[in-house]
């Protein structure tokens, strides 16, 4: 992988793991395992982050539950074919984790992500009942081997308003950090199910071109 496609997705995050290691999928003998981390907030409210941790870089086995760590990589797509319809499915791959001594690590920047990439759909931008912009942004960031990852993105403010001029094919970097939200779908007539996206809430944004 070159050094130009691992510095145009770097991801850092800190926190306290809340789930068992659970089995994704293995490649030429090398094991891959979810986890769920819960990473702070500024306010009281937290994000959990799925992260994607090989069996080479931590001891899967037993619970680390309630250890606190934090883990750098890329922040990576694919999609699952769900039904009739694809799923985008987001998770930090992470490429090196170590377990948290230091609390003040945590507590400075615990949630960072820089993103280098190519508006890939057009911008949704809109405003909130109570006035607040927004705008929706989909960054397709290219990975080694022809693939790329496409990450939603959203943004607030000014950072809306330049976003939702933004044409396909723009080169944008953008600075943030991951989020969890759940909202909840409708399944059928009568069947309500919670779900979780993940997206980055963007800090800071330009043009590359």
């Amino acid at each position: 992988m070159t050094e130009k496609t691992l510095n145009n997705n770097q991801v850092v995050v800190a926190g306290e793991i809340a789930s068992d290691f659970v089995f994704s999928h293995e490649i030429f003998g090398e094991g891959f395992y979810m986890v769920d981390l819960v990473v702070s907030r500024l306010s009281d409210a937290y994000d959990v982050i799925p992260l994607m941790v090989s069996d080479r870089l931590f001891d899967i086995e037993g619970s680390h539950i309630g250890e606190k760590i934090i883990a750098r990589g890329q922040f990576r797509s694919y999609n699952k074919h769900e039904e009739t319809k694809n799923r985008l499915i987001l998770s930090v791959f992470v490429r090196e984790i170590s377990l948290l001594e230091d609390e003040d690590e945590e507590d400075s920047k615990p949630n960072q992500i820089y993103l280098d990439g190519y508006i890939c759909k057009e911008p949704v931008y809109r405003m909130t009942p109570l006035g607040r912009e927004i705008a929706d942004i989909l960054l397709a960031v290219n990975r080694a081997y022809g693939k790329s990852d496409y990450i939603p993105c959203i943004c607030w403010g000014r950072n809306a308003r330049f976003a939702g001029k933004l044409k396909v094919g723009e080169h944008v970097a953008v600075w943030g950090r991951i989020q969890s939200r759940e909202y909840q779908k409708r399944i059928g007539n009568d069947q309500i199910v919670s779900k979780v996206a993940y997206e980055v809430s963007v800090s800071k944004m330009e043009c590359l071109e």
